[in-house]
């Protein structure tokens, strides 16, 4: 099986989102799901996406944390469809049908691909803002704003939550087994902080996912996507209007993810990606 390492969300390599790929080819039938779940361990990315060719712009795609399998991830997706376009599979300007746990999804394939997130959803689970604080303040300093905490969904839900300033959210130390404990309680994947600046972008965010494995992701496409929905439904975001989330500044890693709501409500999300490395797996 070949595999690639593409970096999601940047141009170039060494920055954004990484995420393993397997390209499976035409008709090639998916591994045992055992294996798929070694590979991915193996690889130590957040998400490692199998590719299943189905035609010339359709395929079916499934992700793999180092932990279990999930039903869609963002960057993963960006990754999987610039590393078609570079690769000559799939030509720029194509439209493609990519087939997911989450469901069918389209994908705008160009020098950024943009990708159809799942129908937005909002979820309600009983949150106690207090102790969530408690939780993603740890060692650091907490600023909260009145804005409310959400439980968003476009293909995975995670619990937005906003923070007062981009100082407080760039000092946050999240006390990860507390995290992992209330998102499996919750049934959601993390939290999605995000706090306003002055310099040009939507907002600056950060991502914390311990339960599946990932403490921190330096780009994630499906909560930044379940964030527009949010900002939408308060008048801070409008229809066909692109949105620009910088993530990543934490890790070292900046990631810029761009997201869309069109006029049904739906988002897309994309961004560049960049080919990191490529190889042979011997199994």
């Amino acid at each position: 099986m070949k595999y690639y390492v593409v970096d999601a969300f940047t141009d170039k390599p060494f920055g954004g989102n990484p995420a393993g790929v397997v390209l499976l080819g035409q008709g090639t039938p998916f591994p045992s799901e055992r294996l798929m779940q070694q590979v991915a361990a193996e690889l130590r990315y957040s998400e490692t996406a199998f590719v299943q060719q189905n035609g010339p712009d359709e395929f079916t795609v499934r992700y793999f944390t180092p932990c279990s399998e999930v039903d869609l991830c963002g960057h993963a997706t960006i990754a999987t469809f610039g590393l078609l376009r570079q690769e000559g599979i799939v030509p720029s300007g194509c439209t493609c049908r990519n087939h997911t746990l989450a469901g069918e999804l389209k994908v705008k394939v160009g020098d950024q691909v943009m990708m159809q997130m799942a129908a937005p959803k909002v979820i309600v689970p009983l949150l106690d803002a207090e102790y969530l604080h408690e939780i993603m303040a740890g060692k650091g300093k907490g600023d909260w704003t009145e804005m409310p905490i959400e439980v968003i969904s476009t293909g995975l839900p995670d619990i937005i939550m906003p923070v007062g300033s981009v100082e407080a959210l760039n000092a946050m130390k999240p006390d990860m087994d507390a995290l992992a404990e209330l998102s499996r309680e919750l049934n959601v994947v993390g939290v999605h902080a995000f706090a306003f600046g002055d310099d040009g972008y939507t907002a600056h965010v950060r991502n914390f996912g311990p339960l599946y494995g990932v403490p921190e992701e330096s780009a994630t496409g499906t909560a930044n996507a379940a964030l527009t929905y949010y900002l939408y439904r308060r008048n801070l975001v409008k229809h066909e209007m692109e949105c620009r989330f910088l993530q990543g500044e934490a890790m070292q890693r900046p990631s810029v993810v761009a997201t869309v709501l069109i006029e049904d409500d739906s988002v897309y999300v994309g961004g560049q990606s960049a080919i990191v490395a490529s190889g042979e797996l011997l199994v």
